[in-house]
């Protein structure tokens, strides 16, 4: 048997698991007003704690206790719950299959408080896991690097992205949105400074280029004070949060450009996601995105780079075709559930 903790289950979503396992995912009783207890044969378990937030590292921990009774390997993805780990390694030695996920003592979102646990959380799942999994090069560097450590890579699927859509729906998003076919360039991020928004908005203010931008203006500070500092530019469209992934389909498929400003972390999905678009992706020049893209993308890390790359008058066609091509050989679903399920 094998548990997926914190209800992150993709390989499940898009059947693309094996058959000769069985699934439990550990899931948040307060995300979901609908509770099945089985999807794509699947067993679901709740918790009545909050996957993210303070809570999660409960969750976390309690999720583990649980799913020790029941499993042979135990997939853990993130690392909060980890700093319970030198206590669990006192009862229990079932194989733990740990997703460290990106670096988040570095992020800058967190205190210096907040840093150190996640750091020392880090160094529990390093040492008491079976198996570690960067889930990108520069993760995979680092882990041996930091640690001395050999840790497996395995990145992220972004195929479920894909869905038909008709004319008749991609000319009423587009119209909606008053949007013209590849007249735009888009981007979609939680608003954040380690996002890089603000280089991404000062760059199209300049440029007087259109852009849409898809995120969560209201969270923090930061994405307020952007919010009405470019709301008024009409060739910049600032949109709320978008969960319809037949939207963000016909939004990424008729853009010219996708932004991408991430630049902490390791393999971004939303990246992964935009690459199979075929659209040229231009990224923040950091070495996670460089390994997802295979350095075959183009890269800024100033307001000045941006803007030159969007004023160049040149083709993009080899940027576009080298990631669908990378998207398509590394980061399908199918591939990525192959890749764990080797490891159970």
């Amino acid at each position: 048997m094998f548990i997926d903790l914190a209800g992150r289950g993709l390989l499940i979503a898009y059947n693309v698991s094996s058959k000769k396992l069985t699934y439990t995912v550990y899931c948040s009783s307060k995300a979901y007003t609908e509770r099945s207890d089985v999807y794509k044969g699947a067993v679901l378990q709740y918790i009545s704690l909050d996957a993210n937030g303070y809570q999660s590292i409960l969750y976390d921990i309690y999720s583990l206790i649980k799913a020790t009774k029941h499993s042979d390997s135990i997939l853990i993805l993130g690392v909060s719950g980890c700093c319970f780990l030198p206590i669990y390694r006192l009862f229990s030695k079932k194989r733990l299959i740990i997703n460290i996920d990106g670096l988040e003592h570095r992020r800058e979102k967190w205190g210096k408080l907040t840093r150190r646990f996640l750091k020392f959380s880090e160094q529990m799942a390093i040492k008491y896991g079976n198996v570690i999994i960067s889930d990108n090069k520069g993760i995979q560097d680092y882990v041996n690097k930091e640690y001395g450590v050999s840790s497996e890579l395995i990145a992220y699927g972004g195929d479920h992205v894909l869905c038909s859509i008709t004319k008749e729906k991609e000319n009423e998003i587009l119209d909606k949105y008053s949007l013209r076919k590849e007249e735009y360039s888009f981007t979609v991020c939680r608003i954040e400074p380690e996002n890089n928004v603000h280089i991404v908005l000062e760059a199209f203010a300049h440029s007087k280029r259109n852009l849409l931008i898809v995120g969560n203006w209201e969270k923090n500070e930061y994405g307020i004070h952007l919010l009405h500092q470019y709301k008024n530019y009409t060739n910049i469209k600032m949109l709320s949060p978008i969960y319809d992934i037949s939207i963000l389909n016909i939004l990424r498929s008729n853009c010219s450009f996708y932004i991408h400003g991430h630049s902490a972390g390791g393999t971004n999905p939303s990246l992964v996601e935009a690459m199979f678009f075929g659209k040229p992706i231009i990224a923040f020049d950091v070495i996670y995105n460089r390994e997802t893209t295979e350095n075959k993308a183009d890269y800024f890390s100033s307001v000045e780079e941006l803007e030159r790359l969007l004023s160049q008058n040149r083709d993009y066609y080899c940027n576009s075709r080298s990631m669908y091509e990378i998207a398509n050989r590394k980061y399908r679903w199918k591939i990525i559930a192959e890749q764990y399920e080797a490891l159970y």
